[in-house]
């Protein structure tokens, strides 16, 4: 694939990137001040649309066996378009009628888990099978930025276009926004993926069942390490981000516009480390793999040493070198996770049979999983933390804390991870019979 076809893929991601900003945060936001609903109500929606992202595996299957992979791309952008429309049609609706407006709500945003999953998965397939291995490092950076990229633009424009706000401008301002993603995300995927040849189809992946080609891919000792580096992982990067403006507020007397004056820095650091690792990777020639290890490894254990210097410094209050820490954990956030997504698409192919849809959506809804339960969880856990120690500044000491032992576990699966060989490995199989058949 050459640099204008994974600037395209990242074109898609951006759209993604877009809508998906518009439900979570800008809805977030009206569900709770204009609407004045409990929180809880978008919390559950937000954890919902990561919720059915678990049907990944399944999605990825399904492209596996139609070996074309581009309608997924676009049928996944349709549903998430469809979802965000009808999300802010949901949320103008419990203004007047509250239980109708959150059974419309719970379909939307259930669309829009759907389509960020079929979309977002099929994406990384195509990257995975079509980008050369010395390019991937940049190419991870690539879609990433443009994801980051999409959701700035978006919320810049939805703040301008939101004034002076009314729910039928809301409803107006998502049908614009989903309807130009849409339609950027089929100019972009147009010609983008090699259309395969009959020669290279699977007959056995189309006879096999999705729960047997899942079990083929689980007794894989390389992708089951790999899931649960991810899970892992992405738990630690996803708590923090709900709890960190909370935690400046309260322990450093930061207002509100200095705490998202933090989130941007922190944001800015993730993009600093992305772009440092994926140029690094696009010069390294012989021990690309060994160079992927060292900044997966060394991004993970550089997050936990960062998250203790901030709980640390938590117990200084104002006056602590905050920002240069804050900025250092996104730098290391970001340096994990473009490598790993570099890793995850280079061990996509690595495996038995035709299994690179179904090994990127086991992947995929382990990230979904893993941002759900932090998102869910981090909060929860600083105000149970609050409450028995009585002060913000050891409750979230204990939050970073445990975040950076979630990202050193991390990083001893990561190890695991590359020096695992891809062969099938045994299994626990009492629960599945047939399972070393399947293996063998």
């Amino acid at each position: 694939m050459t640099w204008l076809g994974i600037f395209r893929l990242g074109l898609v991601q951006a759209t993604l990137g877009a809508v998906v900003v518009l439900t979570t945060i800008t809805l977030n936001r009206v569900m709770v001040v204009e609407l004045a609903l409990p929180a809880i109500l978008p919390g559950a929606l937000v954890a919902l649309h990561y919720g059915v992202q678990v049907l990944r595996p399944r999605m990825g299957f399904g492209s596996d066996i139609g070996g074309w992979r581009t309608p997924w791309i676009i049928g996944g952008v349709a549903c998430l378009s469809i979802g965000g429309v009808t999300a802010a049609c949901a949320t103008a609706l419990m203004a007047t009628h509250l239980l109708a407006g959150i059974i419309l709500a719970v379909a939307a945003f259930a669309a829009v888990g759907l389509g960020v999953g079929a979309a977002g998965t099929t994406v990384l397939v195509i990257m995975a099978k079509q980008v050369a291995p010395h390019r991937r490092g940049a190419a991870a950076t690539i879609v990433w930025v443009m994801m980051i990229f999409g959701i700035v633009v978006t919320a810049a424009a939805t703040s301008q276009m939101l004034h002076p706000f009314s729910l039928n401008l809301l409803i107006s301002v998502a049908m614009k926004i989903a309807g130009a993603a849409f339609l950027v995300a089929c100019l972009a995927v147009i010609g983008v993926e090699q259309k395969p040849t009959k020669a290279k189809a699977s007959p056995a992946t189309a006879r096999q069942s999705f729960l047997a080609a899942l079990r083929e891919v689980w007794a894989e000792k390389r992708a089951r390490l790999f899931t649960l580096f991810v899970f892992c992982s992405m738990l630690a990067y996803g708590a923090q981000e709900l709890i960190l403006e909370p935690f400046a507020g309260a322990v450093f007397a930061l207002t509100p516009s200095q705490t998202a004056a933090l989130t941007g820095l922190q944001h800015g650091g993730v993009m600093a480390g992305m772009i440092v690792v994926g140029l690094a990777t696009l010069f390294i020639g012989a021990g690309r793999l060994q160079a992927m290890r060292a900044f997966t490894v060394g991004g993970c254990m550089a997050s936990a040493i960062a998250l203790l210097a901030i709980a640390i410094a938590g117990f200084a209050g104002p006056g602590a070198p905050i920002k240069p820490l804050i900025f250092a954990l996104g730098a290391s956030n970001g340096a994990f996770a473009v490598s790993a997504i570099s890793a995850m698409m280079a061990l996509a192919s690595q495996g038995a049979g035709a299994r690179e849809g179904v090994r990127m959506g086991l992947w995929g809804a382990a990230q979904a999983l893993a941002f759900g339960a932090g998102s869910l969880l981090s909060p929860a856990t600083s105000d149970v933390f609050r409450a028995l120690l009585g002060a913000p500044a050891p409750a979230y000491a204990a939050v970073f804390c445990g975040q950076a032992i979630l990202f050193l576990a991390a990083a001893k699966l990561a190890i695991g991870v590359f020096t695992a060989d891809s062969a099938v490995s045994p299994v626990p199989t009492r629960a599945h019979p047939k399972l070393k058949e399947i293996a063998a």
